[in-house]
């Protein structure tokens, strides 16, 4: 039987030979009771919850279980939960299944530090702490009920940055977050501009979907989480244990090498390039001529800038 879960987890086998992508998700993934399914298929992943629940003192077992979907929703509570699912159902992939090793590695925003994980780069407990800090200064930055986003879909970058910028004050913005591809974005930022963003694509025939989420991630309004966590993260070791599988950041679109704490620091109030992470990989540019990840200093994607502007 396969669970609806493990859709969580993206694979992609490049076209070209035999390299795997994986891409973890971020917020806006979650579902009431997304663990059911996974427990009662494989009940020894209850210990991948502990794990992560003792680390982050947090009942994630019973948030992923139990919780009505207003509560699962609160990022402090959201963010640690998708990190314990997508781990959970990788180590199910890895014991259950004959995945090879994958090539590269990125992950959605938040599902960056899953990606850390998967890797090796980054102990689990240090992640579930991490996000869940992360996710309490994010609500703390902006109070429950200001904050907003929303996808958009049918618009190119350009048009979502000129309408943002027409539509924002100083007091009350909306930015361009992330960049899911050539016709898919995400705009963040305060409610009444989001909503307002909102109506002027309506009218342009431009399909919009508020997003389940409880504060404007990837925006300027961040910069106060940014400064919390930047102690956090600076302190946090990241163990280079798996050379052999690179690492897309969010915030540049480059395979990452090394990866250092900086990428995580970042990305938390800066447009993320989810859709460039994807695209890099779809068309094998992870990988070198003789199909090996590729090493040296950060490099970009080819078409970062291609279709997306």
């Amino acid at each position: 039987r396969r669970s609806r879960s493990l859709a969580l987890v993206e694979a992609r086998r490049s076209l070209e030979g035999d390299a795997m992508f994986v891409m973890f998700p971020g917020q806006g993934s979650q579902s009431v009771g997304m663990a059911r399914p996974l427990l009662d298929l494989f009940p020894t992943t209850r210990m991948t919850f502990e794990e992560a629940g003792d680390a982050c003192r947090a009942n994630l077992l019973r948030l992923c279980l139990d919780a009505p979907a207003d509560e699962l929703e609160l990022t402090a509570n959201q963010q640690p939960c998708i990190l314990t699912m997508s781990i959970a159902l990788w180590r199910v992939l890895l014991a259950e299944t004959e995945l090879r090793a994958p090539t590269c590695m990125a992950g959605h925003s938040l599902g960056e530090y899953s990606a850390l994980v998967a890797s090796g780069h980054m102990d689990f407990a240090d992640a579930a702490r991490l996000v869940r800090a992360r996710g309490q200064a994010m609500q703390d930055a902006v109070p429950l009920g200001l904050g907003a986003m929303a996808a958009v879909i049918g618009s190119t970058a350009a048009q979502v940055t000129a309408a943002c910028k027409g539509i924002s004050r100083p007091d009350c913005v909306v930015e361009l977050a992330d960049d899911n591809g050539p016709t898919q974005h995400i705009i963040s930022g305060h409610k009444k501009a989001v909503d307002a963003a909102c109506a002027f694509f309506a009218q342009q025939t431009i399909k919009t979907l508020p997003l389940s989420v409880s504060a404007p991630f990837h925006s300027s309004l961040m910069a106060p989480a940014k400064a919390v966590m930047d102690p956090l993260l600076r302190a946090t070791c990241l163990e280079p244990r798996a050379r052999n599988v690179s690492i897309i950041a969010n915030v540049t679109g480059k395979l990452a090498a090394p990866y250092t704490v900086d990428l995580l620091i970042d990305q938390i109030d800066q447009r993320a390039l989810a859709g460039h992470a994807l695209h890099c990989c779809a068309t094998g540019d992870c990988k070198d001529t003789r199909g090996r990840p590729r090493q040296g200093t950060d490099r970009a994607c080819p078409t970062r800038n291609a279709p997306w502007t």
